[in-house]
């Protein structure tokens, strides 16, 4: 059993179809961790699809096609693994026959987050289409690693207004010491985000969203970054601002994450 599987529409991809993606921008992903087979927050991950899919090609995947390469990918692997699930339109990016999207599927180890507390930088940018996690994007990568060349271990954007907005790969979110607190700007939903929010609603732990500046920064208790590894990462430094690390609000949202069923596509 292989960890490293890739599959189109639920069968082994070969060279001949790997090779026109390798040399492609135009496609948008979904990213999860699998455990036992199952998935949190399966029913965003399709949502994520099927909304960036309009966005970028006009249709979608039916969500049986996406089901049913997911469970394809996962059977061929352990039951721990990284997934990523990739759309795109296989007549390639600049033709636009109108052909139905496709489902790459790749896996990969069992992520392992970083333990924290992190260090960002805070970085002027704007992510292009910032509602779609789409492939391709070589400007994250770019401020991950000017900000590990200034002595940071990541990077946050600051838009145009001045407003936090997300990280390279994650989303933001803050504590002021009985609220969770999500940052308002344009920027990518993430799944990880959706379940936590939610969670906590059902959890009954007080949620809020507002416009978070630099500025705003030293009036918080803490701040976390969140993807698909972990629910929360504890920060201790945005830009030149120093924050509590306060382990009962990380508690917090990774009780929220675990209460989230895991379910099998």
């Amino acid at each position: 059993m292989n960890v490293f599987v890739a599959q189109r529409n639920g069968r082994a991809a070969t060279a001949e179809d790997l090779a026109p993606l390798a040399f492609a921008g135009y496609a948008h992903f979904t990213a999860m961790q699998v455990r036992d087979g199952r998935v949190r927050g399966l029913d965003l991950h399709l949502a994520r699809l099927r909304t960036a899919s309009a966005e970028l090609f006009d249709r979608t995947p039916s969500d049986e096609l996406v089901r049913t390469a997911l469970r394809s990918a996962i059977a061929a692997g352990p039951r721990d693994l990284s997934l990523t699930a990739t759309v795109f339109e296989p007549s390639g990016e600049f033709t636009g026959s109108g052909r139905e999207p496709e489902v790459l599927v790749r896996t990969g180890p069992a992520a392992v987050p970083p333990a924290g507390p992190l260090s960002l930088a805070a970085v002027e940018h704007e992510r292009a289409l910032p509602a779609v996690k789409h492939v391709g994007e070589v400007a994250k990568t770019y401020h991950l690693r000017q900000a590990r060349k200034r002595g940071f271990d990541d990077a946050a954007f600051v838009d145009r207004r001045g407003r936090l907005s997300e990280a390279t790969i994650w989303n933001l979110a803050f504590w002021d010491g009985s609220t969770v607190v999500w940052p308002v700007a344009d920027m990518l939903g993430g799944v990880t985000m959706g379940i936590v929010r939610r969670q906590l609603d059902r959890l009954g732990v007080p949620q809020r969203a507002q416009e978070i500046t630099t500025a705003d920064l030293p009036a918080l208790r803490g701040a976390v970054v969140m993807n698909s590894w972990t629910p929360g990462v504890p920060v201790h430094r945005i830009g030149g601002v120093e924050l509590p690390t306060p382990p009962s609000f990380v508690e917090t949202l990774h009780r929220a994450y675990e209460a989230e069923p895991l379910v099998a596509p």
